[in-house]
């Protein structure tokens, strides 16, 4: 039986103690005004040595004050821009691992969570709570933790659970019976994201997708940021587009108005748009609840390539900081500062490479040069930086120049490929570094590429 408090107080965490591994439910649905308490009571208890095991957070992160940086320190599996001053001045621990297997750390007891800290919905009439925005590894962190702390929002939409497979039952809800403490806190809403307007060569790199490597019919996965958002806004005069993916924003709305996604062509749970957690507006929001066109699912289950590749014309659009002349990609780092972590980006560029169907594209989407004018197509990774996706995972690279299609091609034609879409103003550099580093002849290899367009042509028509 649930213990119910009106507001937070110390008898809230009465049962953290020294030494605790803590799970923290994260984006939209960070429990803010608890983990404000929690850091409270920590110092009230002369509490040290607690882990805070956590996604991408929202908001205040006070547990980084230098009066509670001794007794609290998070174990970041990815991290949101208020904890990366954190991570890299060592206040906060960065832990890489991919978006699909986090849950394992939990159900494989790698992290053994003593308590977990939801953002839940209300009851509904058979007792269930709903965990809302964020299924993703919370699922996991309320299965294996052995005290549950939940804050009671009146508000938290209620999502659809996956009820379609067995493996997947009842994913998004807690019932009430299985939380040990419920803090009645309806004043904190959901985190909203706050979605500036896209640069001109973010919506040229949309288009350039949209237009050659969006295939109607398709089944969408789009990682986070300015990019894949340009993508979505492209594609209103696509038809019968589906969506299954780890996260998605407020992009799909208007796809959805327009019917240019209706999920009907796919595979797994036909007719519904399948994800693991959202982060958008309040009208978003609005949308999602309890919306039976909507399943939110495990992450371990979303993001299993072994799940992805059954889906038609799976077409991963994700976005990266730079990528070396050889298809290398990073995206969790920028030298030796760690920015976020891998997400879901390997998981679905690795299931749309194998396809069932053999028509996957996994894109790889950035801008040819940074708003310092440093180019993001570079000769070798920057120092300190680490790679997420690999070169044999890539097969398409898009900027506002074109897109290099890198699948099946050697490493002197990537350099070329990728040469190509590079801005301007770099290529002459790049061009040197590509002959230092791989002995490309640009010359040599436009001659060969200008053979193989006649061949096509002669091919063609015959």
């Amino acid at each position: 039986m649930s213990k119910i408090v009106p507001k937070i107080s110390s008898c809230s965490f009465s049962t953290i103690f020294l030494g605790d591994n803590i799970f923290i439910h994260g984006i939209a649905a960070t429990p803010t005004p608890l983990l404000k308490g929690l850091c409270e009571h920590a110092k009230a208890n002369d509490l040290k040595g607690i882990k805070l095991h956590h996604l991408h957070l929202e908001g205040e992160t006070p547990w980084t004050a230098p009066d509670v940086n001794k007794r609290i320190r998070s174990n970041s599996l990815f991290t949101g821009a208020n904890l990366r001053k954190s991570v890299n001045e060592g206040i906060a621990d960065f832990n890489s691992c991919f978006l699909q297997e986090v849950p394992m750390l939990f159900r494989k007891g790698a992290i053994k969570l003593d308590a977990a800290i939801l953002h839940v919905s209300p009851p509904d009439a058979y007792g269930y709570c709903s965990l809302g925005t964020s299924v993703d590894t919370a699922r996991a962190a309320t299965t294996n933790a052995n005290y549950i702390i939940g804050q009671l929002l009146c508000t938290l939409y209620y999502s659809s659970s996956l009820l379609i497979s067995s493996k997947c039952e009842m994913q998004c809800v807690i019932h009430s019976s299985h939380i040990d403490v419920m803090v009645e806190d309806h004043t904190f809403p959901l985190h909203e994201r706050h979605i500036g307007k896209d640069s001109p060569e973010e919506t040229k790199i949309g288009q350039i997708i949209a237009e050659n490597l969006v295939d109607n019919g398709a089944t969408l996965q789009m990682g986070i940021g300015a990019v894949p958002d340009a993508a979505l806004a492209a594609l209103k005069n696509h038809k019968d587009l589906g969506i299954h993916t780890e996260m998605f924003s407020d992009g799909v709305l208007d796809l959805i108005a327009c019917n240019a996604i209706t999920n009907r062509k796919k595979t797994i749970h036909p007719g519904r748009l399948v994800v693991s957690f959202v982060y958008g507006s309040k009208k978003l929001y609005d949308y999602l609840n309890d919306n039976p066109l909507i399943e939110f699912g495990d992450v371990q289950w979303v993001n299993d390539p072994a799940i992805i590749r059954q889906n038609p014309k799976v077409t991963a659009i994700n976005s990266a900081v730079e990528i070396d002349l050889t298809g290398q990609v990073v995206a969790d780092s920028a030298g030796k500062r760690f920015l976020s972590g891998f997400g879901g980006q390997v998981d679905f560029i690795r299931g749309a490479g194998i396809a069932d169907d053999g028509e996957g594209k996994p894109i790889i989407a950035l801008p040819s040069i940074s708003k310092k004018g440093q180019s993001k197509i570079v000769p070798y990774i920057t120092e300190g930086s680490g790679v997420v996706t690999s070169r044999s995972h890539v097969h398409y690279v898009v900027t506002e120049y074109g897109i290099a299609q890198l699948w099946g091609k050697n490493m002197r034609q990537r350099a070329y490929e990728l040469i190509k879409i590079a801005h301007p103003t770099q290529r002459e550099s790049l061009e040197k570094a590509a002959f230092e580093r791989l002995k490309v002849n640009m010359k040599l290899l436009l001659r060969d590429f200008y053979f193989t367009i006649i061949r096509k042509s002669e091919e063609n028509s015959q």
